[in-house]
């Protein structure tokens, strides 16, 4: 029998059975990347992120009537990684869309990937400007630097009155020099002093030297955007030592592990978050949805910020799928950058010309050994 024949009969017999044909059993699933740091500095983030993208893979498996599939791939917390991760992504795994990265530097890497490529990304919690600058595919569902340093000099000096400030900054760090620099220009507008400007590498455990220079400086607060874990050690050393002002970070600080590991010694401290918390009042019907859903899937552990933005990214990604009724790179591209007025657990959410995402900012505080939010900052 020749081939085409056996084809044909094939389909007779499926169709005889009342089955549809082989092509239409099993329609290709959308393929969806996911690249974030599942090792190394940024592990913890990078795992509370994936956690809300599956969560929101869970509750909404498929679009257009075909099953999404989740790609997963482990960037390490290193650069080098994340670009040989999106490239993997994108050339073995055929994926039409890309969430990620938890850490600017690492989606400035894995971006330019995409970029070349054509392939749409979203970022997480990469707040740098770069990560977006001059890009046509790659978007973010979080507010960017200028913004969030602009909100804490404007809540620093107008809120909490404080007029001098001394800056912390991880030159290693394109999150940490970019957020410094907002914060200082911002504030300096407003009228404070910048009284002391030093700097360290990631990594450092001892922060001495820095600290006890801050203190002769006698700045009303430190402004210090640092990763959680290093910024609970910086605060610990900082009390150790005597100094008795406010100490501000920003979101990267939005850790459950900023408590454990600074205990005592983080009493007081704020910082700028994405406008969710578990615990905040007024809670929007979204917000309420997911923390409902998250409580139900992770009953031992608290959902955050990131396992929200996680979260945040995968909806926005269906959302623009459907309106585009196609998993076509070019024609996700188009309905990303349409977004607007999109209900999530942050609030309602737009894309801007820019790419990025038009969100408040949150401000927590840590009292009586416990997060708290307390409310939005609004940049000046």
């Amino acid at each position: 029998m020749k081939v085409s024949h056996a084809l044909a009969s094939l389909a007779l017999a499926v169709a005889a059975l009342g089955l549809a044909a082989p092509s239409a059993l099993a329609a290709e699933p959308v393929k969806i990347g996911v690249y974030l740091p599942l090792t190394g500095q940024n592990a913890f983030g990078g795992q509370l992120e994936l956690n809300g993208v599956k969560l929101a893979h869970q509750a909404h498996p498929t679009v257009l009537g075909r099953d999404v599939e989740l790609v997963v791939v482990d960037n390490k917390s290193d650069k080098v990684e994340a670009a040989n991760a999106v490239k993997r992504l994108i050339e073995r795994d055929k994926v039409s869309v890309y969430i990620g990265t938890y850490g600017s530097s690492l989606a400035m890497a894995g971006g330019e990937v995409g970029e070349k490529a054509g392939v749409p990304g979203v970022g997480t919690s990469c707040t740098n400007p770069l990560v977006t600058q001059g890009k046509k595919y790659y978007f973010r569902a979080c507010f960017i630097d200028p913004y969030q340093g602009a909100a804490a000099a404007a809540y620093a000096f107008k809120n909490l009155g404080m007029k001098k400030a001394a800056i912390l900054m991880d030159v290693a760090n394109d999150y940490s020099v970019g957020l410094c620099s907002f914060f200082k220009r911002s504030y300096k507008k407003l009228g404070g002093e910048i009284v002391a400007d030093l700097k360290y590498n990631s990594g450092d455990q001892d922060f001495t030297a820095q600290l006890t220079e801050i203190i002769n400086k006698k700045p009303d607060i430190v402004f210090m955007p640092a990763y959680f874990a290093e910024g609970a050690i910086i605060m610990k050393q900082a009390r150790e030592l005597g100094g008795t002002f406010t100490m501000m970070g920003a979101d990267a600080m939005d850790n459950p592990d900023t408590l454990k590991i600074g205990g005592k010694a983080v009493e007081g401290f704020l910082h700028t978050t994405f406008p969710y918390d578990v615990a905040m009042p007024n809670m929007s019907e979204a917000a309420k949805a997911f923390t409902a859903d998250w409580k139900a899937t992770f009953p031992t552990q608290d959902p955050n910020v990131n396992s929200a933005l996680g979260y945040v990214c995968y909806n926005l990604i269906l959302d623009a799928i459907t309106r585009a009724g196609s998993d076509d790179p070019a024609a996700i591209t188009k309905a990303l950058a349409e977004t607007k007025d999109l209900p999530t657990p942050l609030g309602s959410l737009s894309i801007n010309a820019t790419h990025d995402a038009e969100l408040p900012v949150g401000i927590i505080q840590y009292k009586d050994g416990k997060r708290q939010y307390i409310g939005e900052a609004i940049a000046e």
